[in-house]
């Protein structure tokens, strides 16, 4: 068995900073899944296409190139965000996606994984499952911050309610809704800084590595 880490939760809990560095730290590939569904409405929109177009979008997916995605700063954007969100409830853009995240989950080194349905959908059977939370209020500072700091102009009342849009639509979509998975361990991260929740994380990791031989 392989050493498969899903990192699941919603947008600003923290698991694309806690994913990276536990891929660091066991030296294993990673693959933040949020990027090719960002990467996907960004193409929607650069074309002038509905995102509610489910056939455009599922081309978009199946015509997707993911070299440098992890280097393209239109990715990183709220609106990026907020298009991935609206495709991701596509069940033909899932469908695209599948092989692809489910053939990076079965490397025979191992890899890790963060998006909202990597425990339960892309690799339902990896050994080491988080569910990475916090409260909608911190997780939109989080995010706020973030992208004040980039030079990006927007209110915090502004984030919050995008935060809570998405988590609901992801939540409540029919293909693949944000859920989280019976054998995951919930890490909620309001109360921590990143080192504490980094900490807490490999801790976890470290327990499902012991119970299955890893």
């Amino acid at each position: 068995m392989s050493l498969i880490i899903a990192v699941d939760g919603p947008a600003a809990s923290g698991k694309g900073t806690i994913a990276a560095r536990l891929a660091r730290t066991y030296g294993l590939p990673h693959l933040d899944t949020g990027l090719l569904y960002r990467a996907v409405g960004v193409k929607l929109l650069e074309a002038g296409r509905s995102l509610d177009d489910e056939a455009a979008a599922t081309e978009a997916a199946r015509s997707l190139d993911v070299a440098g995605l992890s280097d393209d700063p239109r990715l990183t954007t709220g609106e990026a965000g907020e298009a991935a969100s609206r495709v991701a409830g596509h069940p033909g853009v899932r469908a695209a996606l599948l092989d692809l995240q489910q053939a990076f989950a079965a490397q025979a080194v191992g890899a890790v994984l963060d998006g909202r349905d990597i425990g339960t959908v892309i690799a339902p059977d990896a050994p080491a499952k988080l569910f990475v939370t916090a409260t909608p209020e911190v997780r939109a500072t989080r995010r706020w911050r973030q992208l004040t700091a980039r030079g990006f102009d927007i209110g915090f009342e502004e984030m919050l309610a995008d935060i809570q849009r998405r988590d609901a639509r992801d939540a409540g979509r029919g293909a693949a809704p944000m859920v989280q998975a019976e054998d995951a361990v919930l890490l909620d991260t309001t109360d921590m800084d990143i080192e504490a929740a980094f900490d807490a994380a490999r801790r976890i990791v470290e327990t499902a590595r012991a119970k299955h031989g890893l």
